[in-house]
């Protein structure tokens, strides 16, 4: 567990993002601390991906400023790319390359954003796929695997850039039930190991066991945050204990 004398990884400050006339996140204020597991949980609509993508630029803010690893989240293409060097991102879709092995999943960018050698490249990925326990898979094509090893290296893909901060946008959610506890148990690794982490996720066993602080989304806003057992347990927001109390029914 982190402590909050850490400095901030990420650093949001009166984020306003609108598509069309909705206004989807009003106003965020949140940091994220060096080693801190912060997850993102609220109802559907509530702006958790969304905020997720204005992290890494995905999404353009309408007002306000993020900073990543002491860097302001640039306008331009070049600087958004530089600092995407600087997040890992894992999708709800596994988005690897079916073309490719993956070894050369996890290589490419390694190579040609990071200019790491060939040699070099396949090291760190050996070591990651043996990490996300898929060391025998390095030759096989991502069709050729389920769904549980497909997410499995996209985590490791996206650790072979060396993030200062892993994103993670509901990365359970496409997967059949009995698969989800082998990406968990990985993420949950990842947080104890110490890796700074912002995940979007609808398992709240996960945010029991992994997260430091549990920030709920709701109506463009933080409803409310605090840590596992207290905004899961005795929320003190309206729409905190609406939306736990929905998700008890279901």
């Amino acid at each position: 567990m982190s402590e909050q004398t850490t400095r901030p990884v990420v650093r949001m400050r009166g984020i306003v993002k609108r598509f069309g006339g909705t206004t989807v996140l009003d106003g965020i204020d949140l940091d994220v601390h060096e080693g801190e597991v912060v997850t993102l949980i609220g109802p559907s609509g509530a702006g958790k991906s969304t905020l997720l993508r204005c992290v890494n630029g995905l999404e353009r803010i309408d007002s306000g400023t993020i900073e990543v690893d002491g860097e302001q989240l640039s306008s331009t293409e070049k600087g958004l790319n530089h600092l995407r060097s600087r997040i890992g991102m894992v999708f709800q879709s596994f988005n690897l390359f079916p073309h490719m092995t993956v070894m050369d999943n996890l290589t490419v960018a390694q190579r040609e954003v990071l200019g790491r050698s060939s040699d070099e490249a396949r090291q760190r990925g050996a070591a990651l796929l043996e990490r996300v326990g898929l060391g025998n898979r390095a030759d096989a094509y991502p069709d050729h695997l389920s769904g549980g090893q497909q997410q499995r290296v996209a985590i490791a893909r996206a650790l072979a850039m060396d993030p200062a901060v892993m994103l993670f946008d509901e990365p359970t959610s496409a997967l059949d039930p009995e698969l989800v506890g082998e990406v968990l148990d990985v993420m949950r690794t990842l947080a104890d190991e110490g890796m700074t982490m912002m995940v979007v996720t609808h398992e709240m066993r996960f945010a029991r066991r992994a997260a430091d602080r549990v920030v709920l989304l709701a109506d463009g806003g933080i409803a409310e945050q605090g840590p596992p057992e207290q905004v899961l347990d005795h929320p003190t927001s309206d729409r905190g204990r609406a939306f736990l109390q929905q998700l008890a029914e279901h």
